[in-house]
């Protein structure tokens, strides 16, 4: 299990009976989690002290609970690779919005820190290299920022505008507002047949598909459907002398397994190299244990 054990200002204190405690900076929050299906006692202190609680609904769905929790605030995530951010630091802006998010999933610096040491010990070997990374289903940026941050220039696309403009300002207040970001509001699929079109490649790809969505024009996505071909039609953005291709899964089904085969079938025969999947997690302070979070499936040209 690939682990994100470098946080500073988030944590997971504990699990229990489908919800999970964190701490995000100097706030404590209580979060459904599916994963959460053992029922262990709430000796944390933080089950009764916490700040908000976003209580799930049986009808689907549910609402926060607030208690002295601010509309707004920022945490920070450091890494050695990323030298182009402030004090090498990423800067988040979180609130509290639908279906109990917060605008980022920290799970994913497990991801960040692999990529971003890829992107930065190819700039070292070469500082000249122009690396260019393309971000699909961005979010709010977390992985944008980590590769410009190590020195890549990105394509970020998303569908929603809000959050585009959410990422914009996680890049402003990480000084990276004038770092070569191109931001996209934009059918994910509409804009790799573009790329492919105007001859375009990348030195990394990132995506972290939904299990269902739709694009800014009512473009449907379902992904049991929709992600083999999508990684098909991607892999054609891929250069020659690519550095990496990662996709995420929080969807039931695409276990490490699935992902392992599809990246094998459809990057493997045109550029070799070398697949790796696995779950991605988060430590546990109660327990010394790990929360299960996702899947993950990555691509490099050697092993």
């Amino acid at each position: 299990m690939w682990i994100a054990n470098n946080w500073k200002d988030y944590e997971v204190y504990d699990t229990s009976s489908g919800e999970k405690l964190e701490r995000w900076g100097d706030y404590t929050l209580v979060r459904p989690d599916p994963q959460v299906i053992w029922n262990t006692p709430h000796n944390h202190t933080g089950w009764k002290k916490k700040n908000g609680h976003y209580h799930r609904s049986t009808k689907g769905g549910g609402e926060w609970e607030f208690f002295d929790l601010p509309d707004e605030w920022t945490i920070t995530y450091a890494n050695p690779c990323f030298t182009l951010a402030s004090n090498s630091e990423l800067t988040f802006h979180l609130k509290p919005f639908s279906f109990k998010h917060t605008g980022l999933f920290p799970e994913q610096a497990a991801n960040w820190d692999w990529f971003g040491r890829l992107i930065h010990q190819a700039k070292q070997k070469d500082p000249n290299r122009e690396i260019k990374v393309l971000n699909l289903f961005a979010y709010t940026g977390g992985a944008t920022l980590a590769a410009a941050a190590s020195g890549a220039q990105v394509t970020h696309v998303d569908a929603s505008k809000g959050m585009v403009g959410w990422a914009k300002e996680n890049a402003a207040g990480s000084g990276l507002g004038d770092a070569p970001i191109r931001y996209f509001v934009d059918d994910c699929v509409k804009l790799v047949e573009r790329e492919i079109r105007r001859g375009n490649h990348y030195d990394g790809i990132i995506m972290d598909p939904p299990s269902y969505g739709r694009g800014p024009k009512g473009e449907t996505w379902k992904i049991e459907e929709s992600i083999y071909p999508f990684i098909r039609l991607t892999a054609q953005l891929l250069k020659k002398d690519a550095l990496f291709f990662l996709i995420n899964s929080y969807t039931t089904g695409l276990q490490p397994a699935v992902l392992s085969y599809m990246l094998n079938t459809c990057i493997v025969p045109e550029f070799g190299g070398h697949v790796e999947a696995d779950e991605i997690g988060l430590p546990v302070t109660a327990n010394g244990l790990v929360l299960p979070c996702g899947a993950s499936g990555r691509w490099t040209p050697v092993s």
